[in-house]
């Protein structure tokens, strides 16, 4: 961690500040789809919603409501229509919070061990939540039990949907594989193309493939069609020297298709898959950056710093340690595929 401790800038790159962050690390960072609502998930057992004004060049965020699990809270999502907030975490539960109308949040799934993982799914207007129980579990919020109950192979570390592709990720690098047009079988099981545990997963906007990342600072980009294995590769990022650090964050821009990751070593960097190229370095902040996302437009660019554990207790301080999310302003240049330097052919 030598060269970590060494920096003491927790915002090199000159982000807005988000105002009154949580009081501990933040597990997940979640926009709405309809507005410009930013919902952080955090180990202080609670979940924050902020409204993020931008006017111009300038973004102002103003804290607006908070909900209290009683265990620390792992995940969230919003959906579609923008005016509820799902959360899930260590008390086993995920709790609806209809944010917009001012509701009070009640539990509508359950499982044996904690939640990792939530995702809404318009399409089929039910929840899916992945836990440590090894269970995938889909909710229709309106009755108390599952409508189904997918065994997986292991603890749910990591997943992704972008309908009717689904992917979880979980311990012993397995990757099972879901049409969710049929959601009961898998549609294909995957060893993991990456050595080490997976940390994060984001199915590809074209649902053809999905982006995985380890905690070993590698990205494996992977594509289904059985005719397309000739376009698979995997790439280095997050690391310094001989310093290697975890991927937390795969982030696709939903406009121009280019993603982003936020790995340990405190760094966030944009990247162009179908050029295989990086398009920027950001510079490091002095902790990690435990996860991240985009608004609905690609516009901002939302990323916590804060201690991830990922060094252990030695390395934890309680006395330095605060918590920051931070809201970049993606330029184009940053986030806009172009084509690699001396590619020839026609467009």
């Amino acid at each position: 961690m030598s060269n970590f401790m060494s920096n003491t800038n927790p915002n090199p790159n000159k982000s807005f500040e988000v105002n009154q962050p949580p009081t501990d690390s933040v597990s997940s960072l979640s926009f709405s789809p309809k507005a410009n609502f930013l919902v952080a998930t955090s180990w202080d057992n609670q979940v924050r919603c902020w409204e993020v004004a931008r006017n111009g060049v300038n973004v102002a965020t103003v804290p607006k409501a908070s909900i209290t699990h009683d265990h620390p809270v792992l995940c969230s999502t919003w959906k579609d229509d923008g005016t509820t907030v799902f959360s899930g975490g260590c008390d086993k539960q995920v709790k609806m919070w209809p944010l917009l109308s001012g509701g009070q949040p009640m539990t509508v799934a359950m499982h044996d061990a904690p939640i990792k993982e939530v995702a809404w799914i318009p399409e089929m207007n039910l929840l899916a939540t992945g836990s440590w129980d090894k269970t995938l579990k889909y909710w229709d919020t309106r009755q108390s039990n599952p409508v189904h109950t997918q065994q997986l192979p292991e603890r749910c570390y990591a997943m992704t949907v972008r309908y009717p592709l689904m992917v979880v990720g979980t311990a012993d690098r397995n990757l099972v594989v879901y049409n969710l047009q049929n959601p009961q079988v898998e549609f294909k099981r995957i060893v993991s193309p990456l050595k080490y545990q997976t940390r994060c997963l984001s199915a590809f906007p074209d649902q053809q493939g999905f982006l995985v990342g380890s905690i070993e600072g590698r990205v494996g980009v992977h594509h289904l069609d059985d005719s397309q294995q000739g376009k698979n590769f995997t790439f280095k990022c997050h690391r310094e020297g001989n310093e290697i650090y975890s991927v937390n964050s795969l982030n696709f821009h939903p406009v121009h298709h280019t993603f982003a990751t936020a790995g340990s070593d405190g760094a966030f960097n944009f990247w162009d898959k179908d050029s295989k190229q990086r398009l920027k370095a950001m510079l490091r902040c002095n902790q990690p950056i435990p996860c991240s996302t985009f608004n609905s437009d690609g516009s901002m660019f939302a990323y916590s710093v804060c201690y991830d554990w990922s060094k252990g207790a030695e390395n934890s301080n309680p006395a330095t340690a605060k918590t920051y999310i931070f809201l970049h302003l993606p330029q184009e240049s940053e986030v806009k595929g172009k084509p690699r330097i001396g590619a020839t052919g026609r467009k």
